[in-house]
């Protein structure tokens, strides 16, 4: 959508053009106000300091509390905290459970205060950032919390933007600053941004820029990061403002000295906080089950606690009929009695929700989360970075990932390009130093240009490059040397590259070391050293490549007089422009394909000798082109393609785009884990496609889907022509889906926060289609149709449920993509920001209710992570944002897979089992209550020793739970690794269940039934024999055998019995003896009869052989019964394995009816790194990007050489240099200028309303005059500068980057020779080309 159409849809609604900024007016924006909580009113501007703390001083307490009591078995610990403290019905002390209640609120908020003082502290080290803020007249130095909207702000090379900043000016031609927005997309090549024209003319000195009273009207602060539209308002005049103006907060400075900035958006309004999300609570899977598990529990023992109250009701009124002369000792009437028992019922059966089975577990999560944090094989040696777990509390959800959302960039890969392997005229050249012996000599040290840093090495070709005889070699890498767009300057005496993508860089830095060395370039020509000599080539046009072209090209004259055209791109476009194919060509296609394998990232080079009258005939059709105001963009992509054919195969080249080690492993290990694979990236296409082939999460053989496939499939989801064909029909298939940000854009309307139309209207970069794309639409139509007609009647089958429930379009396409996504094995998303991550993440979990994992390195992962149940956090090069807000730090990508695979299946394996047997043996011992009341008249009398009851989860069964919550394993950590399939149990929730926990009750019960009921069957004949049968022994000889028999218990399911487990075992039976010879001592007797009451119970009833045999038979009924059923259940289980799940397979046998669904695309991939964008070729064919010649002070005037940077006692000491100022101007150029009389060529560029505003200057230079009177010229030393600019390009040979002189030194004296013969030539060129713009 063109972007004037947007803006005017955008200025219809009133509400989001209402931010106001003015320049240097602190005060004009603290009196805004907007309404808050409830009456409160907050500032409207933000300051720019931020807080992603969760809570501070004040909100510490209260907002814990919320969170702990959001659980409810907290609710219900209090609740019966409430009831213990009232004497009539209170069956325990209330300490009793208060004590244990506060240490767990203790444990839990320590370890929440923690990771909280972590958070503050990451802000106070970026809110106290330094940074230069304009105060007066000279900037200062203060910090980023500082900053206020409308303050301007000085920003150096290498520095960070603080806030959301319009460009007011830079030391770069035309006041470009280069970025680089790593932290915002991903990508590490260098963006441009330019100032609008009237404040890069104005705004020329500390003084104009403290006197700058211009206002900003734009939209509110919103998370769009690719989209803004506003407008400046100075001097009575407006100018348009688009995304080009703006510098976004997290952006670094690269290549630009100085740059100032007007601050827009501050703090947590700016676009990549907006971005970042909130912290959310995040709760494990079994975490909110004990929620549901605690509600069940406790209506449980409301039913039964009121079926035993009326047991106590019939009961009381027939013990009042037998004993009429007991009534006068009863206070209270049968109704109200029954009331207090009901409530004394409920608080003797409250330990059926243990609070030593919830502090036990912190102690597992905490033990557990250690053990990741000592594992050695997650300990990256390089970077001295061990694995950590920030968060304690997430340990088992880790063995139930379904999901992993991931970066690409820093996460995936080390975002390092190296240069391969090269095939020139069908011969294939592969590095011989693949152990760099070789480097360690310098191969290239004949050449002294050489950075030393190439790893690839060839002898072959280094012979044949020096031997000069083989004009397809010296054409590669002539066409390597001239045909980019990369800019070269000198430091140190060495020529630094500054290329827009790190693909251009590798292939400029290659051709460098074989000799041929870009050397310099000017608006029309480039400088080339090809083995020492000096060669300029005049640039008669650049067409430069986007991602629909898929190729660059370069018509360039040599000094010979001829004209060649040199093309470089995906061969997907080249070859099928090739004049002729032969044996080379297709030899080539093989070697293509070959690399593809590898997974290199090829580029096809070719060339083509032009005649002169071909190209006289082709350049005025050229001229038409550039002059046109609408469709500029087709015309010129049809004039290229039309010069761009014919051509003559070179060769091709092989880029590897380094994975971090053990990536494609890892990836694999996952899938066959049942575990989903999103990237989620904001990189171009093509690049995440060819690391999606080289980390093997997509394959050859895969069905691909692209947007519009995936929209055809979506439409026709909800069709009325419903069949009987299986969904599951669709696993078949090894499918993947590649979308991009702007199909997320029109699916997630309704996870967005923005108004629709403002999503609908968003920014779109419509690129124009190739000539001949057309002639595909039948085939394409064919293939989607196909594909419909195997797949659509199958995605259908959800109709009927979906239509029971009203939902809004909206949400049906949102749940048809998922629905259609959860059948894919891979999903490749390009082009997100980092909102749109999060929101992808949120739509998954919305409709799969999987757990989901996102692993992420930098700033624009941080909302993801944030979103997605576990966030990983990699320590990568992109900062430690990503770290700071994670739940979990890994060094490397690769150590995923044990942390997932083993501590994460070990974590939820031990927490099940501790679970499932925490309720036994609370069940199996206190369900014995509910039995001895019916023989005590439902009078809740105790059965058990009130020490028991208190000791029994504290001390007497609580080591061996402990060890299984920290130390139990099924297999060892290899034997996890080499069968990922066993991570499928946790994904399914096999281990801990409804199902389970109603085994455990029921296995508790049985065991309780036999502990009780047999001994009280047993006890009359044991009293005829002399034993004691009274009530105390009765409850020792049942709380004996239940304690035995969960120690039994635990000893049969642990796996393994160690050392340390036999020890746990002993130290818990002893200390029963210990404590009970404790507290049934006679000396404490005497001190408090009431509270030990149980005098040498446990003695008398264990010196009767009787009562011995008694404990034995109790535990073997338990015990033998459930380990025969297990024993004949195993071996059932083992005749009769679970059939397993269907997994796709990498080989998929298509039908042939199906040939068409596969992705149209040849086996061979190209994935040359085009830009989403039109690259530098208009500003370097302009002129605006080049740097121009510094003169002494003497020939400025006060007005322009007045430098805007800060005073020297206000910079630091590394700053105190004088910084090179390329927009001062000589005197010398002046005259020059008026001596050519070329008056009518100015060149004054009024800012474009669209973010294509620098396309147009380059590219209409017939329309600036007419709009010149829009630009007011502060003086006319500015007139004379920006009507000279040029002209003056073209006449001085300075213009360039020309390091000749510094590096001409090194080099033999046939090398200086060479370049002293070509220097006349460089003086005024012998023609100006009317291809470029004036």
């Amino acid at each position: 959508m063109d972007d004037v159409h947007l803006g005017e849809d955008l200025e219809g609604k009133d509400t989001e053009f209402t931010w106001e900024v003015k320049a240097n007016d602190r005060a004009y924006h603290m009196q805004f106000k907007k309404k808050g909580f409830l009456c409160w009113r907050q500032k409207k501007y933000k300051s720019n300091a931020i807080h992603t703390a969760k809570y501070n001083v004040f909100s510490f307490l209260p907002l814990n509390l919320y969170e702990q009591f959001r659980r409810v078995s907290n609710l219900y610990f209090l609740f019966i905290i409430v009831l213990q403290s009232i004497p009539e019905i209170s069956t325990l002390p209330w300490f009793t459970l208060f004590a244990p209640l506060v240490c767990l609120f203790v444990i839990r908020a320590a370890r929440d205060l923690v990771d909280d003082i972590g958070r503050h502290r990451s802000d106070k080290i970026i809110n106290n950032r330094p940074c230069q803020i304009l105060r007066g007249k000279s900037f200062l130095w203060k910090k980023w919390k500082n900053l206020c909207v409308g303050d301007v702000v000085c920003l150096r090379k290498d520095s960070i933007v603080p806030a959301d900043l319009l460009l007011l000016a830079s030391t770069e031609p035309s006041s470009l600053c280069y970025v680089e927005t790593a932290d915002i997309d991903g990508e590490t090549n260098l963006k441009f941004r330019q100032a609008p024209t009237v404040t890069h003319h104005e705004l020329t000195s500390p003084k104009k820029m403290s006197s700058f009273q211009g206002t900003v009207t734009c939209e509110e602060p919103n998370s769009r990061m690719h989209h803004f539209v506003g407008s400046l308002e100075w001097n009575s005049r407006k100018y348009p403002l688009d995304i080009g103006n703006l510098l976004l907060r997290g952006c670094k400075i690269r290549n630009t000295d100085t740059c100032y900035g007007l601050v827009i958006y501050a703090g947590l309004d700016t676009k990549i906080m907006k971005n970042c999300g909130k912290i959310h609570l995040k709760r494990t899977k079994l975490d909110l089950m004990m929620n549901k598990l605690v509600v069940l529990i406790f209506i449980s023992l409301v039913i039964m606690s009121t079926l035993l109250t009326l047991g106590f009701t019939f009961m009381v009124k027939e013990f009042k009929a037998k004993h009429h002369y007991m009534s006068s000792t009863q206070k209270h009437s049968e109704a109200m009695e029954s009331f207090f028992i009901f409530w004394g019922f409920l608080i003797l059966l409250s330990v059926m929700v243990p609070m030593a089975m919830f502090i036990i577990a912190e102690f597992i999560y905490l033990g557990n989360s250690i053990f990741i944090n000592w594992d050695l094989n997650m300990y990256y040696e390089p970077l001295d970075m061990p694995a950590k777990a920030r968060s304690t509390s997430l340990n088992d959800q880790l063995g139930q990932v379904q999901y992993i959302f991931s970066d690409k960039t820093g996460t995936l890969t080390q975002n390092i390009m190296t240069f391969k392997k090269c095939c020139i005229n069908g011969c294939i050249y592969d590095s011989d130093d693949e152990h760099g012996t070789l480097r360690k000599r310098n191969p290239y040290a004949w050449n002294p240009f050489a950075d030393g840093k190439l790893q690839f090495y060839n002898k072959e070709l280094e012979s044949l490059v020096q031997g000069q005889r083989d004009r397809a070699v010296q054409e590669f890498w002539r066409l390597l040397a001239i045909c980019h767009t990369v800019m070269v300057q000198e430091k140190d005496n060495q020529l630094l590259y500054q290329a827009a993508s790190p693909d251009e860089e590798a292939l400029v830095t290659a051709a460098r070391n074989f000799g041929y060395v870009f050397l310099s370039r000017t608006q029309d020509t480039i400088t080339v050293v090809e083995l020492g000599e000096e060669r300029v080539y005049q640039v008669l046009a650049m067409m430069d490549f986007n991602s629909v072209r898929k190729r660059m090209s370069v018509l360039v004259r040599n000094p010979e007089g001829s004209i060649c055209l040199y093309t470089k791109g995906a061969d997907t476009v080249i070859l099928e422009r090739l004049h002729s194919k032969g044996a080379m060509e297709a030899t080539t296609e093989e070697v293509l394909a070959a690399f593809a394998e590898q997974t290199l990232r090829t580029l096809c080079l070719a060339y083509k000798d032009v005649a002169e009258d071909a190209y006289k005939e082709w350049e005025p059709e050229h001229q038409e082109a550039t002059l046109l105001l609408q469709n500029r963009a087709q015309a010129l992509h049809h004039v290229y393609n039309k010069m761009e054919q014919n051509l003559q195969l070179l060769g091709a080249t092989a880029i590897e785009d380094k994975l971090q080690d053990g990536v494609p492993e890892t990836i694999k290990c996952l899938k066959k884990g049942n575990i989903k694979m999103w990237v989620l990236t904001g990189d171009k296409t093509e690049t995440a496609v060819n690391i999606g082939f080289a980390c093997q999460l997509l394959s050859e053989n895969m069905l691909i889907l692209e947007d519009k496939d995936i929209n055809r499939l979506l439409e026709n989801y909800w069709g009325e022509n419903i069949h009987q064909r299986a969904f599951k029909m669709m696993t078949h298939h090894n499918m993947a889906l590649v979308i991009n940000g702007e199909f997320l854009d029109q699916l997630l309307l309704s996870l967005r926060k923005e108004p629709r139309a403002l999503v609908q209207n968003a920014v779109v970069d419509e690129a124009t289609q190739e000539p001949g794309v057309s002639a595909l639409d039948f085939l394409q139509a064919r293939r989607i149709s196909q594909m419909w007609r195997y797949f659509g009647p199958s995605l259908a089958t959800s109709q009927a449920v979906a239509s029971k429930i009203r939902e809004s379009p909206e949400v049906r396409r949102e749940r048809a993509f998922v629905d259609l996504a959860s059948k894919c094995q891979a999903v490749i998303c390009c082009r997100v920001t980092p909102k749109q991550k999060a929101l992808v993440v949120a739509l998954v979990k919305k409709y799969q209710q999987v757990v989901t994992l996102a692993i992420g390195d930098g700033a624009n992962d941080v909302n993801m992570i944030k979103t997605a149940d576990i966030g990983v956090g990699l320590a990568g090069q992109e900062g430690m944002q990503a770290v700071q807000n994670s739940d979990y730090v890994l060094a490397q990508f690769c150590y995923l897979q044990r942390l997932l695979l083993v501590h994460g299946r070990w974590s939820y394996m031990r927490v099940c089992k501790f679970l499932r047997y925490f309720f036994y043996k609370t069940v199996a011992s206190m369900m014995s209550q509910i039995w001895f009341s019916i023989f005590n008249g439902f009078s809740a009398q105790p059965l058990y020793e009130g020490w028991f009851l208190a000791l029994f989860n504290l001390l007497y069964s609580t080591l061996p739970v402990l060890y299984i919550g920290l130390f139990e394993q099924d297999v060892t950590a290899e034997k996890s690794l080499e069968m990922p399939e066993l991570y499928m149990a946790g994904q399914k929730d096999e281990l801990f269940n409804y199902y389970i926990f109603m085994q455990a009750i029921a296995h508790g019960t049985i065991t309780s039934l036999i502990n009780f009921f047999v001994t009280i069957l047993t006890s009359s004949d044991m009293s005829t024999m002399g034993s004691s049968s009274d009530c105390q022994s009765f409850g020792v000889l049942v709380a004996i055998s239940s304690l035995l028999s969960v120690t039994l218990e635990v000893m049969l399911i642990v796996k393994y019995w160690t050392l340390l487990f036999v020890g746990a075992v002993v130290l818990s039976l002893s200390s029963y003896v210990v404590m009970t010879s404790l507290t049934q001592s006679l000396w404490l007797y005497r001190i408090s009869p009431k509270t030990f009451p149980f005098l040498f119970a446990d003695y008398n009833v264990l010196r009767e052989p009787s009562s011995l045999l008694l404990i034995v038979l109790n535990v073997t009924l338990n015990v033998l019964p459930m380990l025969a059923l297990r024993m004949i259940h195993r071996t059932v289980f083992k005749r009769r394995p679970k059939e397993e799940e269907e997994v796709p397979s990498e080989e998929v046998i298509v039908e042939p009816a199906m040939r068409h669904l596969r992705r149209g695309i040849p086996a061979r991939r190209s994935s040359y790194a085009f830009s989403h964008r039109e690259g530098y070729a208009n500003l370097i064919t302009q002129g605006t990007i080049l740097r121009r010649q510094t003169h002494t002070d003497e020939f400025c005037g006060d007005t322009v050489c007045e430098s805007p940077n800060p005073s020297e006692e206000d910079m630091p000491s590394q700053n105190k240099d004088s910084i090179f100022n390329p927009r001062k101007i000589s005197i010398l150029a002046k005259k020059r200028r008026q001596y050519l009389g070329k008056g009518s060529q100015e060149e004054v560029h009024p800012n474009a309303s669209s973010s294509q505003a620098v396309e147009k200057q380059a590219t209409i230079p017939t329309t600036t005059s007419a709009m010149s009177g829009q630009l007011p010229l502060s003086s006319s030393e500015d007139q004379a500068f920006y009507s000279a600019a040029s002209q003056y390009t073209l006449a001085s040979q300075p213009e360039r980057m020309d390091v000749r002189s510094s590096l001409s030194r090194k080099s033999p004296p046939r090398w200086r020779d060479s370049a002293s013969s070509r220097t006349s030539q460089l003086e005024v060129p012998r023609k100006k080309h009317n291809h470029t713009s004036s």
